[in-house]
């Protein structure tokens, strides 16, 4: 891995971007989201990727040169290869990395403008699982979040968006809290206190600088929540899951995250045929699936008029209106 480029400074002109949830290093993945992207977000040029990337850069410039992609922000996550990037990075301190035509990574913390935001990344997550990996070939030490990099992130004071790999310990989605409280997969108590440890440095950071808008993945859960204070958690699925990418409009850091079943539809349109309806379809999903990110759930009438939209019977004005105003309620309210 070599440095082609390095920049202290981001700073981007996009309004919207992409928002990319843990791929595990699966081209085939990326390869399907590059079919789907042109159609989807046709004037989106930048992903910003929550980490567990480990991913072939070359092959990532190859899958997506036919779409309008100039740029990849890598915030890592735990299952990198550090052994690789801590060395890379340490030779420019503080400074994002080109490592492709497309692929940036970032520095532990770093700060980025874009559309006009600040938006601050601090990489890094606890491996609940590295009792069964193998330190310095699939697990490194480097993963965690430091002290350091919290106080280097509180410091720059601030942001409107913060990217993060790990959750924050008192996140308000509540399906990550209960994976936290069940521990379904029955990591050893080592490996979940240094989860928790790790959250918490996330959540020191959450507090400080106070975004609007909080995006990670690491749980696999695509759900988001708000918090009593009106700041919102964004938690993004794992490639092949529903929420995995989400499209963020800058302007008002809402995110809407095309369902599953949109975005295969998208890529295997080869002749065309289903475009107009999947384009109706991918309409409605930006405006329920945003609602679900602020914690609402869509009622039958709101998922019965988005069925009259995708069926052409209703107006897309009236739709958004009518789901964002009056059809969506508090997930524990009964219907």
């Amino acid at each position: 891995m070599d440095a082609l480029e390095h920049a202290a400074e981001i700073t981007l002109p996009d309004q919207r971007v992409a928002v990319l949830g843990d791929v595990h290093g699966n081209v085939g993945w990326i390869r399907m989201l590059a079919r789907a992207l042109p159609y989807l977000a046709p004037d989106v040029t930048t992903i910003l990727q929550l980490g567990d990337w480990w991913m072939p850069p070359e092959e990532v410039d190859k899958a997506l040169t036919e779409t309008g992609i100039t740029g990849i922000y890598v915030t890592g996550g735990n299952h990198e290869p550090w052994g690789e990037i801590t060395p890379l990075m340490n030779k420019y301190p503080g400074e994002a990395v080109r490592v492709s035509k497309l692929v940036w990574l970032l520095p532990r913390p770093a700060r980025l403008t874009i559309g006009g935001r600040s938006v601050l990344s601090l990489g890094g997550a606890a491996s609940v699982d590295r009792e069964s990996r193998i330190e310095g070939l699939t697990w490194w030490p480097d993963e965690a979040i430091t002290d350091e990099h919290v106080a280097d992130a509180i410091a720059g004071g601030p942001a409107d968006l913060m990217l993060t790999h790990e959750s924050p310990a008192n996140t308000p989605v509540r399906p990550v809290r209960e994976i936290l409280r069940t521990n379904p997969y029955g990591f050893p108590k080592a490996a979940l206190e240094a989860s928790a440890a790790s959250r918490a440095r996330v959540s020191k950071v959450w507090d400080a600088v106070r975004p609007e808008l909080l995006a990670h993945g690491h749980l696999h859960v695509g759900a988001g929540g708000q918090t009593a204070d009106g700041r919102r958690v964004a938690s993004l699925g794992r490639e092949g899951h529903e929420w995995n990418l989400g499209i963020l409009d800058l302007s008002n850091l809402q995110m809407a995250t095309p369902s599953l079943a949109i975005l295969r539809g998208l890529a295997n349109d080869d002749d065309g045929s289903r475009r107009t309806r999947e384009q109706r379809m991918n309409s409605v999903a930006e405006s329920v699936h945003s609602g679900v990110l602020d914690g609402l759930k869509p009622t039958p009438d709101a998922l019965r008029d988005a069925r009259d939209y995708v069926d052409g019977v209703r107006a897309l004005e009236e739709l958004i209106d009518d789901v964002r105003r009056r059809h969506t309620r508090d997930p524990e309210e009964k219907p």
